[in-house]
């Protein structure tokens, strides 16, 4: 119990309250629009599963505040076998969701179902950071790169092989390019990447499905679904949503396409949608300015890091936060095609809540490890081919 108490005493006066702080009033935001957006199938069940999520969430904050994440990262090779495991698990005993995707388990004794590829993308972005750190001097070599990227593609293409969910695999492959690119790999492998990729892009499209290609294709082609009865169909009812709020907004539980629930996933995907519509442009923006806050803490702290591989954590998790951010209200504002991404700490989803605590308390132990190393070189080390 004296240890306890001693622990408790070092979280609160070391730990980084200000971002716990902007991560719980965003979460509580998120719990009031949940219960406005469930209220005609009874929101109870959602506020209830959102809060215990929320303090589960405290709760790892709290834990991975007092634990250093080197030690963490020192096992790396176990996080990589129980990662894939665990999300190799889903083509077994994986559930579909809303989506159809088949991302969840449904793990007795738990008050809600557990994405796998959602909480894995901590220990991915951990993995990936000591990776970094070891061959640091020679980042840009071709067996690093080689390395670093097959990891990436082995969970991008095993989270799409057992799940199917696209949407949470491509934060990986995000989360990836923003650590390399800030870490320091030569910008030459950037311009390979992408000059692959335009050369690939009209075999992978030839290989969707005509509704996938369909998906990506509308916001450059007018003239794809221009009725909105087939695949413009979710951004039609969002952007009329969002065009009923105006600035002010028609209020809280009386948004009119909220309370007959004709927004889809208006409590996940289109989340931001239906917060439009009821708290208008001013509550958009309060969502936005506190989501920024969370992201710019993130950073802040990675800066002020003396630590490389601490410093790359905090990039990919930022990375992570702000690539869910933009896609999310990006195909709510019908400008990015629609992959079933959530709204960070907003939209609803158990496990949602509790990975971006894991990911704040990995930061706020590094906020209350700021110890410079001195073999480590600035966020962008220079590059060697």
């Amino acid at each position: 119990m004296q240890y306890i108490g001693r622990a408790i005493g070092v979280f609160f006066k070391k730990a980084d309250m200000l971002l716990l702080l902007l991560c719980t009033v965003t979460t509580i935001f998120g719990i009031v629009v949940i219960s406005s957006a469930t209220q005609v199938e009874g929101s109870a069940r959602y506020v209830g599963i959102q809060a215990v999520a929320l303090v589960l969430g405290i709760g790892i904050y709290v834990v991975l505040t007092l634990l250093d994440v080197d030690i963490i990262a020192e096992r790396r090779e176990l996080l990589l076998i129980f990662s894939l495991l665990f999300i190799g698990c889903l083509k077994f005993w994986g559930i579909s969701g809303e989506t159809g995707n088949r991302s969840w388990l449904d793990i007795p004794l738990l008050p809600m179902n557990v994405q796998p590829a959602e909480v894995c993308k901590i220990f991915f972005i951990i993995i990936l950071a000591k990776g970094m750190s070891v061959s640091q001097n020679r980042l840009s070599s071709p067996l690093t790169i080689g390395k670093l990227g097959g990891l990436t593609a082995l969970f991008f293409l095993l989270i799409v092989f057992v799940s199917s969910d696209l949407g949470v695999a491509l934060i990986y492959l995000f989360i990836f390019l923003g650590m390399a690119f800030v870490g320091g790999v030569n910008i030459i492998w950037f311009l390979m990447g992408f000059g692959a990729l335009v050369v690939a892009a009209p075999i992978l499209l030839a290989m969707m499905r005509e509704d996938q290609y369909n998906r990506i294709m509308m916001i450059f082609d007018p003239s794809i679904d221009p009725t909105g009865q087939g695949v413009r169909w979710q951004t039609k009812l969002s952007l009329q949503a969002i065009t009923n709020g105006g600035l002010s907004g028609q209020g809280l539980y009386n948004g009119t396409m909220v309370r007959s629930s004709s927004i889809p996933a208006q409590h996940t995907d289109f989340i931001f949608s239906a917060i439009a519509e009821e708290l208008g442009i001013l509550g958009c923006v309060t969502v936005l300015l506190l989501l920024t806050a969370i992201v710019v803490r993130c950073l802040y702290v990675g800066v002020k890091s003396g630590n490389y591989m601490n410093r790359i954590i905090c990039v990919g998790i930022a990375s992570m936060l702000l690539f869910q951010i933009l896609i999310n209200v990006g195909m709510c504002l019908g400008v990015l095609p629609v992959i079933g991404l959530t709204l960070p700490f907003v939209s609803y989803g158990g496990t949602s809540v509790f990975t971006m605590f894991m990911a704040m308390g990995i930061v706020s132990g590094i906020h209350m490890r700021p110890a410079p190393d001195a073999n480590a070189r600035y966020i962008r080390p220079r590059p060697n081919l």
